[in-house]
């Protein structure tokens, strides 16, 4: 995103930051909740640092591995929230994993400076369209979740004493309705204002690869939100739609930044 800045502060923080991660992760199995509550709420602090000297210092940058930091930031925000609502969610290890990889990440391609003609409502477009990826990212851990509980109820793995199936299910749509409206007014704003944001060099719409992920993306949310008020859908049949769209929005930004950063290694924002 426009968060990651390749000072030496900002890479400390990084790698501070994921050692946190790295050590909730490595000691759920044998520490106590309150300790790891401490632990992911320290790892969450020093994350925030690390995107707030990104966001005071320097030049602005765009890349995916900051995108995929700041999506695991909002994911964990999401978590600690629920978390004081609904104890029974245990999904710690997995997130703290998680995010220390997307720090790891953020600290090893911090992206591109945005170009000098850009907007200064440029970085308001990107935050849109980030909080859409952090608000599905959400519904697809509660639609993993569910996928697991499922499960366990089949085999009799344990007793079923975790988030009931429907309230997790009615909080999966939650995101997925917040993160359409959001994914919208983001593709919606890119339609309009396109000169107006990245520079009167931009083509007011362009078919490349962002675009089309980004609309099939946005295609597969709208079927699946019709789908679940008009048909009823439900489990695995919506949990598929919402895997595809979920797949098609990652290749939209990150998947297509990655190859422009990475494979192709073009420094062009």
């Amino acid at each position: 995103m426009i968060l990651a800045i390749p000072s030496p502060l900002g890479v400390a923080l990084g790698i501070a930051t994921a050692a946190a991660y790295g050590t909730t992760a490595a000691a759920s199995s044998w520490l106590g909740r309150p300790s790891m509550q401490w632990l992911l709420g320290l790892a969450w602090m020093l994350h925030a640092c690390a995107l707030g000297v990104g966001l005071v210092g320097g030049d602005p940058r765009f890349g995916f591995a900051p995108a995929l930091s700041v999506t695991a930031w909002l994911v964990l925000t999401v978590y600690a929230i629920e978390s004081r609502m609904y104890p029974q969610l245990k999904v710690r290890r997995v997130l703290a994993a998680l995010g220390a990889a997307a720090v790891l990440l953020a600290v090893l391609f911090p992206g591109t400076p945005l170009h000098v003609s850009a907007s200064p409502w440029l970085p308001l477009h990107l935050a849109l369209g980030i909080a859409s990826y952090g608000l599905f990212a959400a519904a697809v851990v509660h639609a993993w979740l569910m996928t697991r509980a499922e499960k366990q109820i089949r085999l009799a793995a344990e007793p079923q004493g975790g988030v009931p199936l429907l309230t997790m299910e009615r909080l999966t749509f939650r995101f997925v309705t917040a993160g359409f409206v959001l994914l919208s007014a983001t593709l919606l704003a890119g339609l309009l204002f396109s000169e107006t944001l990245y520079g009167a060099s931009a083509r007011a719409w362009k078919w490349d690869h962002k675009t089309v992920f980004s609309v099939l993306a946005w295609l597969s949310f709208a079927v699946l939100l019709i789908g679940r008020a008009r048909f009823g859908w439900r489990g695995r049949t919506a949990r598929r739609v919402l895997y595809a769209g979920s797949a098609l929005l990652l290749l939209a930004y990150v998947g297509s930044r990655f190859v422009l950063e990475v494979v192709l290694a073009r420094a062009t924002p």
